[in-house]
């Protein structure tokens, strides 16, 4: 099914506007895309920290635990 933007109005006098399946699609792809960014930053950017974190506490002498 391939559905065109279309138009839907309501008795209270909202009117909404719905987008094509390809609008659509492309729509949620990039937030799927942009969301997988976002989640690899944030675990680099943990990951990262975690190593600091670790040298820190050698140079501290208290070990790897």
């Amino acid at each position: 099914m391939n559905k065109e933007r279309y138009k839907e109005e309501y008795e209270e006098g909202s009117h909404l506007l719905w987008p094509s399946d390809k609008e659509d699609k492309i729509t949620r792809q990039f937030y799927k895309d942009l969301s997988n960014i976002s989640k690899n930053i944030n675990y680099s950017k943990k990951k990262k920290l975690k190593f600091f974190e670790q040298v820190f506490r050698i140079i501290k002498g208290k070990g790897w635990g």
